[in-house]
Parts: structure tokens; C-alpha cells; sequence
């Protein structure tokens, strides 16, 4: 498995157990024009006879791959957009968007729901009001809030940590997706109905909180004075020309026909519309080519989401909490390879599966959507397949970059080697039991190779510990398992 030792640190090491606003907030502090990073990946060096990333080759690369993936990972349909220089390249729809009337994927109308990517929305419009100076990134998020959520440890929650998955909140599993409500209750209500616990200090650990964007959402719509779903329609969707978009649940009656079915299989039966509570975290509906949009708007230094300024510190101001693996930006996953810098978000509904790359540097944008939770995990596997595949064949690093010789990789395998325990969990309730059951063993074989469930690297192909291969953030192996929560 490429890059598979690096890929299970980062996920390794992010499952240990480690009344109406009646007083002004506190003075916001401006956007800081210079954010504090760590150093890029090196500048790779271009490789000889690597093809060049035009429409015809990705078209023939995509037509040659898509239909063979769904057809073999029981998906019923997908849409895939790349965006280059500020231009859509290509986009493409691939089999169907409901099976049983035969209508196919059309890239330009079809909706899918793209799960968690929908927070990079919700980020997006915390940062225009840090911009206005409405927000401060460092400031206890009680401030904007008509109820309390109680410090740990002494330590506020702040904005910058709910971005970084870094306020400390337990799961909440009640209320994520249901096929059995038609109308979520509103935003306010669904997060004052129960505030999880806080498990950890704020700033100290990872631990993806859908409950803690959905805060971030409500956040917005207090301070902007419009509600969650008005403020997207009108400071994002509008300024890009994303008209196929809605995060409204039901969808408004002139976007329902173009919604795409979702299935457990490309055989069964269209299920439900999924309705998300938590709306900021996860309820957008959006065609692959308003995705395509706001792509290229974050790839323009914001376009006319953001300013220049604003969009650099959301795309670069790292939380170096663990080096050397991937971290957070704000909002984003980072997820370099190749050598190349890339910033991502992966996401998950029950039956909808998404991924979003950004290459900064090389102004290139790829979205992958699929309706069909599929069979042996094939959303999962397509979205592996489809990145590293694009990364190798139009930004080819060098031969076993990365690569260690067997003895040290052997040493990394006995540092990882014990049992580790998801920092994303219920603490509070009886699901307690089921994260201390389903503890993850990470041993060492005879040859010197980790052994995992469900995996398994040889030494000879692993690479250095620190250096950009093919890796996954710790959230996106996180959203990965748990398909009941938006990811």
C-alpha cells in the first residue's frame, strides 16, 4: 500500500487517548496579513515525460478509470471536476444519478451532497467576518453565543481551535443524519438541545467535532444578523455564480429535481433525502460545477471571497501540534504529495462520498462526489486511486521519495507499535464502551513490518517518517470509518 506507513501514523497518532448578544464583543483583532507556518515541502523538481494536464489527456485518463471503478465498487454514479489557472478543465459525470429512470450524471445540474465538505463553506464565512473585523480567531466563542459552553482546564473555546478540531468536544453521535425528518429544527435549538462534553483541554488534541461547526455556523448567522443558509446564498454562493446550491433542507422546489438518488448499492433502491441537523457541518447539495466555483475562487486568493491577506492565512497557518505528519490549516486538511503542497477536505454522508484538493502552488483544483456507498469500501478506495493517480501521472515526484533503507524502517514500526483509542468518541454516555472495545493494535511482524487490521506494510516500503508521500490526514481516515457522521 503506497505511502501506508505514514498514512497510519497520522491516523495513529490522532487515535490516542490523549439572551440575545446583549453586550458588544470584545474588540476583534484584524486578520494578520503574515501567518506563522512551517516550512513548505521542497519545490519538486519537474519529472521528464510526465504527460501534460490538459482536457484531453485528463478526459481520456478519467474515461479510462471512472466507469471501471463504479462498476466494480457497486456505485451508481459520480462527478469529477478539475480546475486549472482558473478555469474549469474539465468536468465529468459518470453513470447515474437515479439508476431506475436511467438518468445520467450531467456535471453542470446534477446535486450530490458533499458531506463535510460543506464546512470549508462554513469556514470560508467565519473568515470574511475575521476580515471585517466582526470575529476574532483568538477569542472565547462565548462572546458571540446566547448560551455557554463551559471552559476545560481553565481555557475558553476559541474560533481558531473549533477550526483546528481542536476544542476538545466528545462526539455527538444523537442527531447527525436521519431519513426520518423532513425539516431539521433550528440551528440554535439543535445546539442548545445538548452540548456535548469536553473531553480535552482546548488546543491539546485532535478530535473532529461536527458539533463544534455547527457552532461556527451559528456563530456566523448571530453576528452577521442573517440566517446560516441566507449568509451562504448571499456572500458566498452569489459572488461565484453557484446557482445549483442550496445548504436549505428541504431543498427549495426548484433544485429538488435535480437531486441526485443515493443508494447503499447501485443495485438496491434510492434511498431518502438525508437530513443533516447539525446544517453547518455537513448539509450542502451542490453540482460538481459550482464546486468547480469555489475551487477556483479559494485557488485565487479567495477571488471575491476573500482577500488576498485573508485566504493566505486560512491556507497556511498550520497547527504544528504533532510534526512531522499533516496538519490543520484553517479549515483545511493538509495533505502534500509528491512533493507537492496540497490542502484539502474530505467528506461522508451515509451514501454520499466526496473529496476536495487543493495543488496551491500549481493553481489546480480536483472534486470527486459518488451517490452510493458501494461495496468493500469503494469510496474510499476510488478516492485513493483517483488522487494518487492524478498526482503520479501530472505531478510524478521521484522515484522512492521518501523511501528509508529496512533497519530504520524497522526502528519507526517498534516506535508505533501499542494500542490506541480514537480521540473522536463519546465519553459521557454508554458509547464510552464501544470506543474502549474497538481499540486499535498496531504490532510489529517478523520481517520488521507494522501489522494492523486490515493492513499490513513491509519495511522495504516505507517511507521516512517527515517527508511528503502519499498521506491522509488524521480526520480523513477518521470520516472514513464512521459514515453515520458527515465528515
Amino acid at each position: 500500500m503506497r505511502g501506508s506507513l505514514k498514512s497510519l501514523f497520522a491516523g495513529a497518532v490522532a487515535l490516542m487517548a490523549l439572551p440575545a448578544l446583549a453586550q458588544p464583543a470584545p474588540a476583534p483583532v484584524p486578520v494578520d496579513p503574515a501567518p506563522t507556518t512551517s516550512a513548505a515541502p521542497a519545490v519538486p523538481i519537474p519529472v521528464p515525460g510526465a504527460p501534460a494536464l490538459t482536457k484531453a489527456d485528463v478526459d481520456a485518463w478519467l474515461d479510462g478509470y471512472m466507469p471501471y471503478a463504479l462498476a466494480r465498487g457497486a456505485v451508481a454514479g459520480a462527478v469529477v471536476v478539475v480546475v486549472k489557472d482558473g478555469q474549469v478543465l474539465t468536468q465529468r459525470g459518470y453513470g447515474y444519478s437515479d439508476v431506475e429512470k436511467r438518468t445520467p450524471v450531467d456535471p453542470e445540474t446534477t446535486l450530490f451532497r458533499p458531506g463535510s465538505v460543506s464546512k470549508l463553506f462554513t469556514w470560508t464565512a467565519v473568515m470574511q467576518l475575521v476580515q471585517e473585523g466582526k470575529l476574532d480567531l483568538d477569542t472565547d466563542v462565548n462572546a458571540y453565543l446566547d448560551f455557554r459552553i463551559p471552559p476545560r482546564e481553565g481555557k475558553p473555546v476559541t474560533l481558531r481551535n473549533i477550526m483546528t478540531h481542536t476544542a476538545g468536544f466528545e462526539e455527538a453521535l444523537r442527531g447527525l443524519i436521519s431519513d426520518d425528518i423532513e425539516i431539521p429544527a433550528p440551528l440554535g435549538g439543535v445546539l442548545k438541545r445538548w452540548t456535548p462534553e469536553r473531553i480535552f483541554a482546548p488546543g491539546t488534541t485532535p478530535a473532529y467535532s461536527n458539533y463544534a461547526t455547527a457552532l461556527a455556523g451559528y456563530i456566523v448567522e448571530r453576528v452577521s444578523g442573517m440566517p446560516f443558509d441566507d449568509y451562504i446564498e448571499q456572500r458566498i454562493f452569489a459572488p461565484i455564480g453557484m446557482n445549483h446550491s442550496t445548504f436549505r433542507q428541504p431543498l427549495p422546489t426548484a433544485l429538488k429535481p435535480l437531486m441526485s438518488k443515493s443508494y447503499r448499492s447501485a443495485s438496491g433502491k434510492a434511498m431518502p433525502f438525508e437530513v443533516i441537523e447539525a446544517a453547518p457541518a455537513g448539509s450542502l447539495s451542490a453540482s460538481g460545477a459550482d464546486m468547480g466555483k469555489f475551487m477556483i475562487a479559494h485557488l485565487a486568493n479567495g477571488g471575491p471571497l476573500l482577500s488576498p491577506a485573508t485566504a493566505r492565512v486560512m491556507h497556511t497557518t498550520f497547527l504544528d501540534m504533532i510534526p512531522p505528519l499533516n496538519r490543520m490549516a484553517l479549515g483545511f486538511y493538509e495533505q502534500n504529495q509528491n512533493g507537492y503542497r496540497i490542502i484539502a477536505h474530505n467528506g461522508g454522508t451515509q451514501r454520499f462520498f466526496s473529496n476536495l484538493w487543493l495543488l496551491i502552488d500549481e493553481n489546480v483544483g480536483v472534486f470527486i462526489s459518488l451517490n452510493s456507498a458501494g461495496k468493500d469500501g469503494a469510496p474510499g478506495a476510488i478516492h485513493n486511486a483517483l488522487i494518487n493517480g492524478f498526482m503520479d501521472r501530472y505531478f510524478p515526484g521521484t522515484p522512492n521519495d521518501g523511501a528509508v533503507d529496512p533497519k530504520t524502517a524497522a526502528a519507526h514500526a517498534r516506535m508505533m507499535a501499542g494500542h490506541y483509542i480514537a480521540s473522536r468518541r463519546s465519553d459521557s454516555t454508554f458509547m464510552r464502551t464501544a470506543a474502549l472495545a474497538s481499540q486499535m493494535a498496531v504490532m510489529v511482524g517478523p520481517d520488521g513490518g507494522l501489522l494492523v487490521p486490515g493492513c499490513r506494510t513491509p519495511p522495504e516500503t516505507v517511507p521516512a517518517l517527515g517527508r511528503a508521500r502519499p498521506i491522509r490526514h488524521r480526520a480523513s481516515r477518521r470520516d472514513r470509518r464512521d459514515s453515520k457522521a458527515p465528515a
